[in-house]
């Protein structure tokens, strides 16, 4: 199959060495000139991967136009850039085409699914699916081929089945979910426990209060998924308690190592001033906290994060105020 990836990135860039594995044909289009030599002259991309070498018939490409005659496009980007890469493939398509979008996360403005973005900014005439590629996955451990087990999420069935035999093979297994609802709801909503998974750690918590985060989280996140229709099975798969375990105890993690700096510094402040990476838990933090509030859904782990966040709040306050809620039955 021709395949084309959006964005010369970690998880662009893994999945790229899955396909070409596969015998897929691969472009990458990038927009960093760096990561698209690396790629293509010297089979690496050393910015996030050092010393890794890649399969040398995975191309990569500065220009646009070099995708257009691809049959499946996998959008790699950060979720604040689904919209706008959603409106370049509307313009620049003549065709219709499966859309694979690996983002976990909310629109910042709208707060809607990505799913739903992707959907209502290309013409139906040039989108024969969209379907999402989430799960519990790291980059670093896919493009070393290490064992990863994900799901193919898409009201399309027939697309899913496309993308679940597409990417398949010995180290990198894929199943399929119709719950779309639940699923980007699910790797969405973990990615702001995982932000206080990480202040706990950097707190000096241990094991201990790292369970029961991770357990009171899955329980505001099949609370926060239930309001929209999710089906409750999904929070115990692998877009549910799955992808929330990864995000919370790995040091791959975006997330946790986010969360690590603020408990270590006991304030979010340093955070804000000195990172340049791509956190989506702590915008999916704002998102949630102000769907739950205005919906009436509890959720008080949110609502903590997004008060040290954004309000100034002190993180060992924080957990003390949870700690010290009314008590009630589980």
């Amino acid at each position: 199959m021709n395949i084309g990836i959006i964005g010369s990135g970690s998880w662009g860039t893994a999945l790229a060495q899955v396909l070409t594995d596969n015998q897929h044909d691969v472009v990458i289009w990038g927009r960093e000139l760096d990561e698209v030599v690396d790629i293509s002259r010297y089979h690496r991309n050393e910015r996030y991967f050092p010393g890794q070498v890649l399969n040398d018939t995975i191309q990569a490409t500065l220009n646009f136009d070099d995708l257009l005659d691809r049959e499946l496009l996998i959008l790699a980007v950060p979720t604040a850039a689904i919209e706008t890469v959603s409106q370049q493939i509307n313009r620049e398509f003549k065709h219709p085409v499966i859309i694979v979008n690996v983002a976990k996360g909310f629109h910042p403005v709208t707060h809607q699914r990505l799913s739903l973005v992707i959907k209502e900014t290309i013409e139906p005439s040039k989108l024969t699916a969209v379907v999402s590629l989430i799960g519990p996955s790291h980059a670093e451990e896919v493009v070393q081929r290490m064992l990863t087990v994900v799901n193919a999420v898409s009201d399309n069935e027939e697309a899913s089945k496309i993308v679940q035999t597409t990417f398949s093979n010995a180290f990198f297994r894929v199943y399929r979910n119709t719950d779309v609802i639940g699923a980007e709801i699910g790797v969405a909503v973990k990615n702001v426990i995982a932000v206080a998974s990480g202040i706990l750690s950097g707190l000096g918590y241990g094991d201990n209060a790292r369970a029961a985060l991770i357990t009171r989280g899955l329980a505001e996140i099949s609370r926060y998924g239930a309001y929209f229709g999710a089906k409750p099975e999904t929070f115990l798969g692998l877009t549910g308690v799955g992808d929330l375990v990864v995000t919370c105890t790995s040091v791959h993690s975006r997330n946790f190592q986010a969360g690590l700096q603020i408990g270590q510094f006991d304030s979010a402040k340093i955070f804000w001033e000195t990172n340049s990476k791509t956190v989506e838990g702590v915008h999916a933090a704002k998102v949630v906290y102000e769907e739950a509030k205005a919906l009436g859904i509890d959720m008080p782990i949110t609502e903590e994060v997004y008060k040290v966040l954004y309000e100034g709040a002190t993180p060992s306050q924080s957990v003390l105020r949870l700690m010290t809620r009314e008590l009630k039955s589980e």
